[in-house]
């Protein structure tokens, strides 16, 4: 499968390719502890389930708010510095992990580790798209994602394996994961830098908050990224709950990446001969939170697989798709500014996605409203969804029009 097309330089392919074991190793890290905090939390350390959740969404705004920051300074100081800083900052905070044992200090090393994120987030990005154009940005977009499926798949079963030992052991792995990426960062990413190198960052940031569909484009992926997280928290402790023992939780996610790898490149290809890029997303989501919506209404594992898997498909259609156009609404001149603040919807939506998650998966447990947090999902979703698709639709007459940028 080829990464980067011939006409481009040496240098911009050999980046490609060095951006593809970082991103595998930065996801392989991510989901080899990230999915397994909530449930050692909750079950081994005896946190509640909101208590987990608020942690959770500290991170999230944490990293997603200050992403905003970590693009203005990639725009001046250039992506590479940026990405080195952010990994070897990350990696602190996932071994910081392993010696939390109350919340404050849980939320400590969730926000070291989130400003690790801020950091090298939007400079990945930013390089992403300067090593890309718009013939070949869309296939870099599909690969990358199906390599994130072969480490996500990997991921918690090796989380799962090392849980055998201590949580610990999880968290050290994962954070050599991301200390090999500081040296990928290092000897093999190119130095990019971008015409908002030569402004100073408030006029970046103005330029941005001008362009009002693209701050509205940021708001309404909100709620996609809302539904998204559920992923990490409420999934998790569902699967132990329906299963009752732990390892499920790694079949759950061996289950989605295993989909992840066979699935997201035949299938998005396959919609991008039927539908447009509009539909595609607007499709994706709407899979999404109706399988959300069915969760509610199962009692067996094997039935939640089954929703997980066509969870999965409507990942696998909105998240590329969802990638090409926020590239495309940016404006080449400020791309960190740009990447950055479309991070703020991950802020919101998900800070607030892993806050009310774990509150609405306490109040379901304890009240026996088994199908309250999944109907509040697939309401976000689809609100999302229609939203995105009005957004999108509004845009048809313009001589920038998303949808023809992204074909």
């Amino acid at each position: 499968m080829k990464v980067a097309q011939p006409h481009l330089a040496l240098s911009d392919r050999q980046g490609l390719r060095a951006l593809l074991f970082y991103t595998f190793l930065m996801v392989l890290g991510f989901t080899m502890l990230m999915p397994l905090v909530a449930v050692h939390f909750v079950s081994n350390v005896g946190m509640s389930s909101a208590t987990v959740g608020i942690a959770l969404a500290v991170r999230q705004l944490t990293q997603q708010g200050l992403t905003v920051a970590g693009g203005l300074l990639s725009d001046k100081l250039g992506a590479k510095p940026m990405i080195c800083a952010g990994v070897l900052v990350r990696a602190l905070g996932f071994a910081a992990l392993a010696w939390a044992g109350d919340p404050l200090l849980l939320i400590l090393a969730l926000v070291i580790s989130a400003l690790g994120g801020a950091l090298f987030e939007a400079p990945y990005q930013a390089t992403i798209v300067a090593l890309t154009d718009d013939t070949n940005r869309r296939h870099y977009y599909l690969v990358s994602n199906w390599v994130s499926g072969i480490a996500s798949t990997i991921g918690p079963l090796i989380g799962i394996a090392l849980l055998q030992f201590d949580f610990q052991s999880v968290c050290y792995g994962a954070a050599a994961c991301f200390f090999v990426n500081y040296l990928i960062s290092l000897f093999f990413l190119p130095r990019v830098t971008t015409p908002g190198a030569t402004q100073a960052p408030a006029a970046n940031l103005k330029g941005v908050l001008h362009d009002r569909r693209f701050v509205f484009f940021t708001g309404l992926m909100g709620g996609y990224w809302f539904t998204s997280v559920q992923v990490n928290i409420s999934f998790p402790l569902w699967a132990e709950k329906l299963s009752g023992i732990q390892e499920s939780v790694g079949i759950m996610y061996a289950v989605s990446a295993a989909i992840t790898v066979a699935l997201q490149y035949p299938l998005v290809k396959l919609a991008e001969r039927r539908f447009d890029t509009r539909e595609i997303l607007t499709i994706g989501v709407v899979t999404m939170a109706l399988s959300l919506g069915a969760i509610g209404f199962v009692e067996q594992f094997y039935a939640f697989l089954i929703c997980v898997v066509f969870f999965t498909l409507g990942v696998l259609l909105t998240r590329p798709t969802q990638q090409t156009i926020t590239a495309a609404l940016a404006d080449g001149k400020s791309l960190g500014t740009y990447l950055g603040f479309s991070s703020l919807g991950l802020a919101v939506g998900g800070g607030l996605g892993n806050a009310i998650g774990g509150l609405l998966i306490d109040i379901a447990k304890t009240q026996q409203l088994l199908m309250l947090p999944w109907l509040v999902y697939c309401a976000v979703g689809l609100l999302s969804a229609a939203g995105l698709y009005w957004l999108t639709g509004t845009t048809a007459s313009d001589k920038t029009n998303l949808l023809s940028q992204t074909q």
